[in-house]
């Protein structure tokens, strides 16, 4: 499985997910709806252990890390008003930020990790200032997220503790849901390594603050429908 397959089911589950969250619990309401709304964000627990496995890959490729940082709080400070609009429901919501301030912060960790490569006290510490960094911002998934970004790059090459711990993360991030996160280890297992034909980038890139919108719009519709009947 290439890169660019991962991307798309974890683009798929996040896009079930999100609807969920803003086409049920905020536009249906939960209520007769709650069974659906649990199947719907039960699927979308795939979507962040793919996506954090994705961003190691990326960090261990690229050829410009800065590049690679820069870009992703680009998108995150992109992506705040369509993920407040839709989560929240406000332009600016300032007690809890999208998933790229949380990937962005990861990825600040492990360059900070690696620099400190036989240094274990700065090690620690590029990794306290991220974890302190993500409560203080308060982004999604925070000090697990962090943690879960490590894991995966720390046993990049041994699967099994690879799973074990990242895996253990996603099971208690997602224990609510019957540990469904888990099932993201699945294609992760079958990733080839290569990234696929076509160079998908900036798609899913620009497809996280995209869905937010227009799911955004399409709850507004569903609210005002529901307030004429």
């Amino acid at each position: 499985m290439t890169g660019n397959a991962l991307k798309l089911i974890a683009v798929a589950a996040m896009l079930i997910d999100h609807a969920g969250v803003v086409l049920v619990e905020r536009g249906l309401g939960r209520g007769s709806w709650s069974g659906l709304d649990f199947l719907l964000r039960t699927i979308g627990r795939t979507a962040f252990p793919i996506f954090c496995f994705l961003l190691v890959e990326g960090f261990l490729h690229t050829r410009d890390v800065r590049k690679y940082e820069a870009r992703m709080l680009a998108f995150a400070i992109i992506s705040e008003v369509p993920f407040d609009l839709a989560v929240f429901g406000k332009w600016f919501y300032p007690e809890y930020q999208n998933v790229y301030f949380t990937l962005f912060l990861g990825l600040c960790v492990l360059d900070g990790f690696r620099k400190a490569s036989g240094r274990p006290a700065r090690q620690a510490l590029a990794i306290l200032a991220g974890c302190m960094a993500a409560l203080a911002v308060r982004c999604d998934y925070d000090i697990i997220g962090i943690f879960m970004i490590l894991a995966f790059y720390m046993y990049h090459d041994n699967k099994r503790l690879r799973f074990l711990l990242a895996g253990g993360l996603a099971f208690l991030e997602s224990l609510g849901y019957f540990g469904a996160a888990l099932s993201a280890f699945i294609p992760i297992h079958m990733y080839n390594g290569r990234r696929g034909e076509k160079n998908l980038k900036y798609f899913f890139y620009c497809f996280y603050p995209a869905h937010l919108l227009l799911l955004y719009l399409i709850g507004l519709m569903i609210q005002e429908y529901l307030y004429a009947r």
